[in-house]
């Protein structure tokens, strides 16, 4: 009996998926459970599993294709108990001779018979045997089109499809093959120009169309409305990072041998953002309609700039955990988003965010809302400064520090008093064990 694949649910606000790639084609045999499709979401990316051991028959939703939940994806049939070993590559040829001949014997003169139509390939299949636009991916045969490529003309494995990356690379190399090469065109017949005539700039190659992935529709989406929708603002201050240096030096081999991780400065900032918070709890709300929601508990998003777009995994409870239990959950989602095996729950929820722009060499920055949240605090690059200090001037480990924030409900001097705080835990890291 015929199994459909269908979408999923998706996970809490995630409605639509675009289909990734099919890591299955017709005529593949599947296990169950096994992985058939991927889909992307806004958020990751799902591997949809076989229900039933059998066939993938029909593929009803192309690489590229927008869908729903409960949209159709494929069928998949069950496998015939007496279904016949694939048969070896001679085998099939000798098989294929042998019904030739077979009705040949039995036509009459003049006849044409089924099997001398398939023995006789156009003159195009005989140049390129078993390649046509059926075993091209849609973005493959899209970008085909749109620089002019013939799809017969591209190296590929026969027994692959063919790819986007195999277009790109092919565009690259017929670029680079004939750019300032006079006798390479030549040969392939193209025209060559008249001495005293304008040179002509060959487009092709100089400009790519490449389809926005789902996630970063939903970015670009999602920050476009924060500064829509919200009175955002911005406010600086700077810290003086040597305290937690001089810490983090001390303690870097025992915290290490004792915990399995090491010990970073976010799990300083994540503590210093809960104290702060819990003295500006309008910074850990969100607005309602006409009310203001304040959260007492404490899920800190840390956005991490993964290789498909920024994520925003959720560390949940943060002020009933230590600073090695941070640090080890800090160190799973960087894992997680470099393997893209985040999960819908890692990116559920959150009340405040921090990102870090310092580990790319950002001085000085201001970081957009993650709406609903109305805080988000931005990191910078330590650098050694010249600061006045007791009259003297010294030489400090210093980091600007920015805390975004939505004016319709954090007032200016809440947001000030906010990043003060922050300062005064980080630069006296003791205070957060008492107070953090």
């Amino acid at each position: 009996m015929p199994i459909e694949i269908v979408v999923p649910d998706l996970g809490e606000s995630v409605l639509e998926a675009t289909v990734s790639r099919w890591l299955k084609q017709e005529g593949d045999h599947v296990a169950v459970g096994e992985a058939v499709v991927e889909l992307e979401t806004d958020k990751v990316n799902l591997e949809v599993g076989a229900e039933q051991a059998g066939v993938l028959a029909r593929i009803k939703r192309t690489e590229g294709d927008d869908v729903q939940i409960g949209d159709v994806l494929g069928v998949i049939e069950e496998a015939a108990d007496n279904r016949a070993p694939p048969a070896e590559a001679g085998d099939t040829t000798a098989q294929k001779k042998e019904a030739v001949a077979r009705d040949k014997a039995k036509a009459k003169p003049g006849d044409k018979t089924e099997t001398d139509d398939k023995a006789a390939p156009t003159k195009e299949a005989q140049e390129v045997p078993g390649r046509d636009d059926e075993k091209a991916t849609p973005v493959a045969r899209r970008l085909a089109q749109e620089h002019g490529v013939d799809l017969t003309d591209i190296p590929h494995d026969l027994n692959e499809r063919l790819t986007r990356h195999d277009v790109e690379s092919y565009l690259e190399q017929r670029q680079g093959g004939t750019e300032g090469k006079p006798e390479a065109a030549k040969e392939e017949g193209v025209p060559q120009a008249k001495a005293d005539a304008k040179p002509v700039v060959d487009q092709a190659g100089r400009e790519e169309r490449v389809r926005m992935s789902r996630r970063r529709q939903t970015i670009a989406r999602r920050l476009v409305e924060a500064q829509q929708t919200a009175a955002m603002l911005t406010t600086f201050n700077e810290i003086d990072m040597g305290a937690v240096m001089e810490l983090r030096q001390r303690r870097r081999d025992s915290f290490l041998k004792r915990h399995g991780v090491k010990l970073g400065f976010m799990c300083f900032f994540v503590k210093a953002s809960v104290g702060a918070l819990k003295q500006f709890p309008q910074v850990n709300a969100e607005i309602d309609g006409n009310e203001i929601v304040l959260k007492h508990y404490y899920d800190i998003g840390m956005a991490i700039g993964a290789e498909e777009g920024l994520v925003v995994p959720v560390i949940r409870e943060a002020d009933r955990l230590t600073f090695a239990e941070i640090e080890q959950m800090i160190e799973a989602f960087v894992q997680k988003s470099r393997d893209g095996s985040l999960s819908l729950d890692d990116l559920r929820g959150g009340t405040f965010t921090i990102t870090n722009g310092g580990v790319f060499g950002s001085l000085l920055s201001t970081p957009i809302l993650n709406p609903p949240q109305v805080g988000i605090l931005g990191l910078h690059k330590i650098e050694e400064r010249p600061i006045a200090q007791n009259g003297q001037i010294v030489i400090r480990p210093m980091m600007y520090v920015a805390l975004s924030y939505d004016h319709r409900i954090v007032d200016g001097r809440e947001a000030v008093q906010f990043l003060v705080r922050i300062k005064e835990l980080i630069e006296d890291p003791e205070t957060l064990l008492l107070e953090g």
